[in-house]
């Protein structure tokens, strides 16, 4: 006991516990805080991870698009409906409601 009393008389070691209190419990950037930025952080490299796949897919894609004028034709008209003059273009929806 007399130990505990001694140590918590110093004026230094007294502010620095409270100082600590403050910053771990009542700051803007408290650790709660800090951990919630951690995870979201994380989650956030997770998605640029994941973007930079699909980029490079797309781009893997495109480049062959380009270098093959069939894959482009077929392309052209799956996506776009494009058409050739003198061809007709029949599109078929399907119901949703089956």
């Amino acid at each position: 006991m007399e130990y505990f009393k001694r140590f918590f008389s110093n004026f230094y070691i007294v502010i620095g516990v409270l100082f600590l209190g403050w910053l771990v419990f009542f700051d803007s950037n408290d650790l709660y805080t800090q951990l919630k930025q951690t995870a979201k952080l994380r989650g956030l490299e997770d998605e640029k991870e994941f973007y930079l796949e699909k980029i490079d897919e797309v781009k893997a894609d495109r480049e062959e698009l380009l270098s093959n004028d069939e894959l482009l034709e077929k392309f052209a008209r799956e996506n776009y409906l494009m058409k050739k003059p003198g061809e007709d273009l029949y599109v078929i929806v399907e119901d949703e409601e089956k």
